[in-house]
């Protein structure tokens, strides 16, 4: 079994756990508010704005032998360059106030996925960033092309209110195809240990993120 296929295995029981969450299922069937899905682009803003920083301080901290793995940083880097204007933008069209989120600040959730992802960084293994950025990517295939079209037809907003997730949903596919090479490459019982413990935990912390803008299951997931 390649390393790739071993993240899926066993990160399974988070995926599921993950999924089971009521408010994904709502908005998988376009049961949700104008009001939440601000909500959710808000603290997707807030996490969304940190990608390149933290693409930057992963490279910085890979040894010489890992040069491979920052050339790879550096092309996620090219590609992810802004995408938290995009949010922005949705915001403004599905009603919201941008300029408003722009300067706000993130829910605790949120502020705590951001705060574990520097810290697996600077003090654990810079190589476990890869596990969030499994989860994220491996979400936004399955769930955001899917949510969009049938959110836009519900909640009768324009097209320009879902760039974010439009984009994600196909530009992510190419970033997996990408990201199953990359991970397979890494040949250290240690740097696969710290991307399937990070990818184990960011199921966790961003499915706080969507169980505290659910009053019904808040904080549902915490450890």
């Amino acid at each position: 079994m390649n390393f790739y296929d071993q993240i899926k295995q066993q990160t399974s029981g988070n995926k599921a756990a993950f999924y089971s969450l009521p408010i994904l299922q709502d908005a998988l069937k376009g049961d949700i508010s104008i009001g939440l899905y601000i909500d959710f682009l808000t603290q997707a803003y807030h996490h969304v704005k940190h990608t390149v920083p933290l693409l930057m301080a992963c490279g910085a901290r890979l040894s010489q032998q890992q040069e491979w793995l920052r050339e790879a940083m550096a092309e996620y880097i090219e590609e992810e360059l802004g995408h938290q204007e995009w949010i922005l933008n949705d915001i403004d069209a599905a009603g919201g106030d941008a300029s408003k989120v722009r300067d706000g600040k993130p829910g605790l959730h949120t502020d705590m996925m951001v705060a574990y992802a520097y810290d697996t960084i600077a003090r654990k293994n810079p190589v476990g960033f890869l596990g969030m950025v499994y989860v994220l990517e491996h979400t936004s295939t399955e769930l955001a092309t899917g949510a969009a079209n049938t959110l836009k037809t519900k909640l009768g907003l324009p097209d320009s209110a879902f760039s974010y997730l439009y984009s994600h949903g196909s530009l992510d596919l190419e970033h997996i195809a990408f990201y199953e090479k990359l991970v397979n490459r890494l040949d250290q019982e240690q740097d696969q240990r710290a991307v399937i413990e990070s990818a184990q935990a960011f199921y966790t912390l961003y499915g706080n993120i969507f169980a505290s803008l659910d009053a019904r299951k808040p904080l549902s997931l915490v450890s």
